[in-house]
């Protein structure tokens, strides 16, 4: 599954407006993923700041929500998932098989 770090309570626009973008794009695409909130639960916010890679972390060393995983694996920001999805190479930035049918471009990914 894959697993969505976002901020339930009271998100800045821009975070909320890019979670919504996220998770409307999983839905539409019937991708299964799992929201982990990390306003409302610690656990989950201190696993995010320990799994994001320490190149993916801003300076303060606290990433922003969303942040995106496929179980253990760290996929990326809201930015890299973006450009994924706009090069049409999303369910490898995912680390998903595409479903059948689905034309996919194949690219080296620079973001791991």
């Amino acid at each position: 599954d894959i697993g969505l770090c976002m901020k339930a309570s009271r998100s800045g626009d821009t975070i909320k407006k890019k979670q919504q973008e996220v998770v409307g794009f999983l839905e539409a695409n019937k991708i299964d993923f799992q929201q982990m909130d990390i306003a409302g639960d610690e656990d989950n916010r201190n696993w995010m700041r320990e799994n994001v890679p320490g190149e993916k972390k801003p300076q303060n060393g606290i990433p922003l929500p969303p942040q995106i995983f496929n179980e253990e694996r760290y996929c990326g920001d809201f930015e890299s998932f973006f450009s994924a999805k706009e090069e049409n190479i999303i369910y490898s930035f995912l680390g998903l098989a595409p479903p059948p049918g689905t034309k996919v471009c194949t690219a080296v990914l620079p973001w791991g």
